[in-house]
């Protein structure tokens, strides 16, 4: 049987959200976090981005560095049951393109690897519930006793989810000229270059600007965009209107 891959970023790829903004919202309401960090720092570029007037990458950033900060010295056990309910409650909150793909691949006898930047225990769990191969996110160190240190290993950049995939490539001699991949930012943009039939669902301006200014990736490209109850393709070609 040809090694066929099929590689998935997770947020805002197949789930609508980010699990790591999920998670942090769930450690408030179990008080992990104190819910002054949320109202005196986060908030406000929440609600820039919310009304369209700031970013969402500004505002995931922010927050990151906050749920990285907060969870230092926190047992990891302590929060599986909160990873858990994250996973229950939006685990199905996803793009039905996407979910359809993953199931295609599956039953086409693909492998099929999720690479995300969200947290590796989150990630582990939606790997699972979704029947995946292998799945790499962002690892959160422990220590010895099992609390995390505040270091991480991030896999929401570009060049480490090349790495990442350099592995599985190796590891399941999978063959990239009759492989897919499927991202929407800037930071898949390693992923969607390297197989031969790479898939954008919904890019943001920035991965949308890249694919225009890379030739190879202009050729043969998709991208799919899912938007209310509609699912379009629409061509590399396509104008960004800018405001």
């Amino acid at each position: 049987m040809e090694n066929v891959g099929a590689f998935f970023d997770i947020d805002g790829t197949l789930y609508r959200n980010s699990l790591m903004i999920q998670h942090f919202k769930k450690l408030i309401k179990y008080e992990v976090i104190d819910p002054a960090i949320w109202h005196n720092h986060v908030k406000h570029t929440y609600y820039e981005w919310e009304k369209r007037y700031g970013d969402f990458e500004d505002y995931l950033e922010e927050l990151a560095e906050f749920y990285v900060r907060e969870l230092k010295g926190v047992n990891k056990d302590y929060i599986d049951f909160i990873a858990n309910q994250v996973i229950k409650i939006n685990g199905d909150q996803v793009y039905k393109y996407t979910r359809s793909r993953i199931e295609w691949h599956k039953n086409s006898g693909h492998k099929v690897f999720f690479i995300s930047g969200s947290p590796d225990f989150l990630v582990e769990k939606m790997a699972k519930k979704y029947g995946v191969t292998e799945y790499r996110g962002s690892e959160y160190i422990v220590d010895e006793e099992n609390n995390f240190t505040g270091e991480i290993v991030r896999m929401w950049d570009s060049e480490n989810k090349q790495r990442t995939i350099d592995e599985f490539v190796s590891r399941f001699d999978v063959d990239l000229n009759k492989s897919y991949s499927y991202g929407d930012t800037a930071g898949d943009l390693s992923m969607l270059k390297m197989v031969e039939n790479p898939i954008a669902i919904n890019p943001n301006k920035n991965l949308l600007k890249a694919i225009k200014e890379d030739e190879e990736l202009y050729k043969k490209i998709d991208i799919i965009v899912e938007r209310k109850d509609l699912i379009y393709k629409l061509s590399p070609d396509v104008e960004i209107i800018d405001i």
